[in-house]
């Protein structure tokens, strides 16, 4: 027989009488005895606290609102000072360009890995990769090291997304692995080359740090950025990268966190 059952017939049992001499204790509202001033349930305990319903009027619902911004991986902050997002795992093909230092994509390797991505990285120089990888790999095989052109495929999915760094030099071979829904794919430039403008245009998002006037000239026609712009690029501090497409450009300052710094130093332009 249930608990509920037996309850319900040790409910409807007439109370045992007081032994001699002793008064009877008061019966609680559900006609369980106890203490003074504690309410019963019978079968259940104790009454919980009577509190208020949690009521809002329509008028208000807009206050329960949540700032929620673009999710992705944190790589700086803004000139407002606001931390700037790149979202690299996206369920569709995404193609990165970043002519710059190859601290900036260790930098956004390391924190990919921190938000559950693995990193293959292509490299004709893996031993400027090879103490991010070892770091990262503490745990397991989060960055993997490969010779150009020999990148196997990754199984990148939503549960196990890859991202694909490409460290090939000024004029990067086609790749074997291409971007892909949850494999976005970085390819990172020292300086511009005869087939940087072809792969800018082909992007989906491109990143630029400091590059000689000259360069910033053919960079900017490629991606119609303003004069100011132009002229600002030969310009840039250490750690200071414009990410533009053909409509839209911010500039964003990333700076190390302590482990970054103790594993890749300070910022700089060129290894």
């Amino acid at each position: 027989m249930g608990l509920l059952s037996r309850t319900a017939r040790a409910r409807r049992a007439a109370p045992p009488p007081s032994p001699p001499g002793q008064s009877a204790q008061p019966s609680g509202p559900s006609g369980a005895s106890g203490p003074p001033g504690r309410r019963t349930a019978s079968g259940f305990g104790l009454l919980g606290p009577r509190r208020e319903r949690h009521e809002l009027e329509p008028e208000r619902f807009a206050e329960l609102g949540l700032p929620v911004g673009d999710d992705g991986v944190v790589i700086g902050t803004d000139a407002q000072g606001a931390p700037a997002v790149l979202g690299l795992v996206r369920p569709a093909a995404f193609d990165v360009v970043l002519v710059g230092g190859a601290w900036t994509a260790q930098v956004i390797a390391l924190r990919a890995v921190g938000m559950g991505a693995r990193v293959a990285v292509e490299s004709g120089r893996q031993r400027l990769w090879t103490a991010p990888a070892q770091a990262a790999n503490a745990g397991g095989q989060s960055i993997t090291l490969h010779d150009v052109g020999r990148v196997p495929p990754q199984g990148a999915s939503v549960l196990s997304p890859v991202l694909i760094v490409r460290d090939c030099g000024i004029r990067p071979p086609l790749g074997r692995v291409r971007s892909a829904p949850w494999q976005p794919v970085l390819t990172l430039l020292p300086y511009p080359g005869p087939t940087t403008a072809r792969l800018m245009s082909q992007a989906d998002l491109v990143g630029v740090q400091r590059v000689a006037p000259e360069e910033a000239v053919e960079i900017g026609r490629t991606m119609s950025l303003p004069r100011e712009d132009v002229e600002a690029l030969s310009t840039l501090p250490d750690g200071v990268t414009l990410w533009c497409t053909r409509t839209s450009r911010t500039y964003v300052t990333t700076q190390p966190t302590d482990p970054e710094a103790g594993l890749l130093g300070a910022a700089r332009r060129l290894e």
